[in-house]
């Protein structure tokens, strides 16, 4: 069961031509009292069969607890967005919507191994003493 429209697949398909370097997509799952993880999947699946540069891996949140912590990963559905290290880039829930087309950046900024900022903001979180703990909380309207 195809999650995207053909002519929204063919503009994915597009943007993702932009990507630069591998990216890994690392999805936690789980089938029982989760509600949207077999969406998540589909969707997740059917993005990485849109580039050769996405490779997507599945684990069972119930059985791969040990994978999940690895990953600080703490809830279903998680999606951990990859490149050649670990930024700690995940998504909770489905990315659709509006979250559809942050995730699509975010894949582009992972494989161009570049966040986009500007030096002023390099700077700025340079100078941080401590970790800083970052959290989006989006709601569908």
């Amino acid at each position: 069961m195809a999650i995207l429209r053909e002519r929204d697949r063919v503009e994915v398909q597009r943007r993702l031509q932009g990507l630069k370097e591998p990216v890994r997509l690392v999805y936690f799952t789980q089938e029982l009292e989760c509600a949207t993880c077999r969406e998540g999947h589909l969707l997740v699946e059917e993005l990485a069969g849109l580039s050769d540069k996405l490779s997507l891996e599945v684990h069972n949140f119930l059985l791969d607890r040990d994978t999940a912590a690895a990953y600080g990963v703490d809830k279903v559905p998680a999606t951990a967005i990859l490149g050649d290290d670990d930024r700690g880039i995940r998504y909770y829930g489905v990315p659709s919507g509006y979250e559809f087309s942050a995730l699509l950046d975010d894949l582009l900024m992972v494989s161009r191994r570049d966040s986009g900022l500007s030096d002023a903001s390099r700077e700025k979180l340079r100078r941080l003493a401590e970790p800083l703990h970052l959290q989006v909380f989006v709601t569908p309207t």
